[in-house]
């Protein structure tokens, strides 16, 4: 019990608010209201240009001395602990690299020159957005991240699957993934970029028009990693013996072709398979259906660097196929899953800068400054300078040189000397002149001049003509989507004004049609013309950037459900799985639950899963097959039957043997290419094939819309 008098605890209060608010007043004057201020740095100095890194004129290489680009992206790099800033959910494979015939003529690596060798590889693929416990199937950028493991060291190639990026200058990447990121007053929408955050960014750089175009495409949900694109980004340097230099971008091309989901089906998958994308990987490999890709080339000769209408070295174009088609020159093959996730894929270090002789950089500002974010990056994630003798990221050929000590040092060095120039231990490791047999590397002599400053080239200014080039190139059903998409993200945006002006200042400049259709759905004035001047490019469409385009004519790898009810025929199920195990697909059993279920010929099968386990969003097409009460199973079984309207909302084929082909008219389907029934299997198999070739049939679209998800 207390003895203090009243007016002893009143004032012990009072004294113990006062501590308390001197407390808080402490603390507040750490808070920071940025509303009026100058830009500044760390160290208070005012900022005069935050859009440009320092470089040696305007199209010349960053400059090292850039105090304000390196504390800015050192400070980016150093803000999470311990997972990776961007790319932070990912999945990874082994496998090799196989070129097809020498290509000394354009480079002089040693990989790129023998045919007989198989070069091993591990691949990275990843989200962007997205912390690790995010879903594999939001809408985002993929990473596409090769190491090789080649004799002469290790080349990254380190891209995405899309061609171009957001940002031209690497100075702007900090602001580009803060705006991205969740925002950071909630940290809300994880793994998503329908926010006000990344549309208050966007809507206010136009450079970034173009890489939202893919963004909002199909692109940015991929059914499968086997089944997206990968690309370089940047454009690269080729060297070959000689010492002559061409331009480079780098390409994977899907063999398995180049296909995605539909929203409706990602959102879903997001729920009841977050993992999607990475057990698929995983399942493929193991069951020994190896993806593969082939490795393209889009080779531009020194004297072709400004024929184009756009800037070779801006990251924010590609280089359309039309102007210079992509050359095939190798393959590769994923064929061993890591043996721990940690140890491999969570702790393997890709980095832009891991070239080898041969291969080089150009003056591309994203990539210059990428050069010095990644190093600075593993530093922290990794634990310190060593992070190259972790083994999933140790060369397999030797290596040696005078760095020593440091935090988790796995080589035990000999000798006594650690500099450069020694006599004590007869000046080894000593350099290898570029001339001599597996010469060392030697940077390409380019011609350098101009002034040191800030300034964007004018060769870069010209944002809307390939966002334009890719609007006009997308098929019907694709351009449907990207309204949708622009919509969707858009409709979620709190601000009106955010809204307005990605609609009135980049879409518009885009294509009026797309910028009157969104303006149209989120309760907007349609826009009255452009507010950009406008620019007359080469082309005004590319085929090759529609993905109905990329299909791979067969179904090798596509996953189909066969519904498994009491009394199915045997024979209609034997004939589609020979049929399919021909054709190179896989097939799974699906029943309305776990238990064994006796076929038409008294035996008994188990489903490899249920309706439930493994709903339609996991599979590529539905095979229904005959038999006495199968059709008045399915009429029972309200999963089923949601199984058929789901599989036909999402557009894929679905066959109908027996009895069963009365189940769609009851549930109002319309028959249509994808849509099939017959008496037996052996009557629907190849329309069944030629069905699933296409992916989805397109054209059922608007009917299916109409569907309740």
């Amino acid at each position: 019990m207390s003895t203090k008098k009243p007016s002893q605890v009143a004032g012990s209060n009072a004294l113990d608010r006062a501590n308390s608010n001197a407390k808080l007043e402490q603390l507040e004057q750490w808070r920071e209201d940025a509303t009026d201020e100058a830009l500044t740095s760390n160290t208070g100095v005012r900022v005069a240009d935050n859009q440009n890194t320092l470089k040696a004129g305007e199209r010349g290489p960053s400059l090292l001395e850039d105090f304000l680009m390196r504390e800015k992206i050192t400070h980016f790099d150093h803000e999470r602990i311990p997972e990776r800033v961007v790319h932070a959910r990912g999945s990874a494979a082994h496998g090799y690299f196989q070129v097809y015939e020498p290509l000394s003529d354009l480079t002089k690596a040693d990989f790129l020159n023998h045919p007989e060798k198989k070069t091993p590889v591990f691949v990275r693929f990843s989200t962007v957005q997205g912390p690790r416990g995010s879903a594999d199937t939001v809408r985002d950028v993929r990473g596409f991240a090769t190491k090789f493991y080649t004799d002469e060291g290790n080349f990254d190639l380190v891209g995405n699957n899309m061609p171009v990026f957001f940002i031209q200058d690497a100075i702007k990447f900090p602001d580009l993934v803060h705006a991205v990121k969740p925002e950071p007053h909630n940290e809300i929408p994880t793994g998503a970029s329908a926010h006000d955050t990344f549309w208050d960014f966007v809507s206010l750089q136009p450079e970034t028009a173009h890489m939202v175009q893919w963004l909002m495409s199909d692109r940015a949900i991929p059914v499968a990693y086997r089944m997206m694109e990968g690309f370089g980004v940047h454009t690269f340097r080729l060297v070959n013996a000689e010492g002559r230099s061409v331009f480079v971008k780098f390409h994977w091309k899907p063999v398995s072709g180049v296909c995605s989901l539909v929203w409706d089906e990602a959102q879903k998958l997001a729920g009841k398979d977050p993992d999607f994308n990475r057990r698929q990987l995983w399942e493929d490999i193991e069951n020994g259906d190896y993806p593969e890709w082939e490795l393209g080339v889009q080779v531009i000769p020194e004297e072709d660097e400004h024929k184009y209408d756009f800037d070779l070295l801006d990251p924010t174009k590609l280089v359309p196929e039309e102007l210079v088609p992509v050359r095939p020159v190798g393959k590769m093959t994923l064929n061993r899953n890591p043996d721990n996730f940690f140890a491999e894929t969570e702790q393997a270090a890709f980095h832009i800068g891991h070239i080898v002789p041969g291969i080089d950089f150009t003056n591309d500002p994203l990539l210059q400054g990428r050069l010095f974010s990644y190093t600075d990056t593993q530093l922290l994630r990794l634990g310190g300078p060593n992070f190259n003798e972790i083994p999933i990221n140790r060369p397999l050929c030797p290596f040696h040189n005078n760095q020593r000590d440091a935090p988790h040092r796995q080589t035990i060095n000999k000798g006594r000397a650690s500099y450069e120039p020694n006599s004590i231990d007869g000046g080894w490791p000593k350099e290898t002149p570029p001339a001599a047999s597996g010469g060392g590397f030697a940077s390409y002599p380019e011609p350098m001049s101009g002034v040191k400053l800030r300034k964007r080239a004018d060769s870069f200014a010209d944002h809307f003509s390939q966002a334009r080039l890719f609007w006009n190139s997308m098929a019907p059903h694709e351009k449907e989507h990207m309204i949708s998409a622009y919509s969707f993200e858009l409709g979620k945006v709190e601000r009106r004004e955010i809204r307005e002006r990605e609609v009135n200042e980049i879409l518009a400049n885009i294509d009026l049609v797309l910028a009157t259709r969104v303006a149209e759905n989120l309760g907007l004035p349609a826009p009255v013309g452009t507010t950009a001047a406008p620019v007359t490019a080469a082309l005004q469409d590319s085929p090759a950037l529609s993905q109905a385009n990329l299909l791979p004519g067969n179904i090798r790898s596509r996953k189909v459900a066969i519904l498994l009810l009491p009394g199915a025929d045997a024979g209609d199920i034997s004939h589609i799985i020979d049929v399919l195990n021909r054709e190179g697909a896989m097939s799974k059993l699906i029943g309305p639950s776990s238990a064994a279920v006796r076929t038409s010929d008294g035996n008994t099968l188990m489903p490899d899963a249920s309706f439930a386990t493994m709903p339609s969003i996991a599979f590529d097409a539905v095979f229904v097959p005959g038999g006495a009460g199968v059709a008045d199973a399915l009429r029972a079984d309200g999963s089923g039957l949601h199984y058929l309207m789901e599989a036909y909302k999402h557009l894929k084929a679905i066959a109908l043997c027996g009895d069963t082909g009365a189940l769609a008219g009851e549930l109002r389907l319309k028959p249509d290419a994808g849509l099939l029934s017959a008496a037996t299997a052996k009557e629907l198999c190849a329309d069944f094939v030629k069905a699933m070739g296409q992916h989805r049939v397109w054209a059922r679209e608007p009917l299916a819309m109409a569907i309740p998800a």
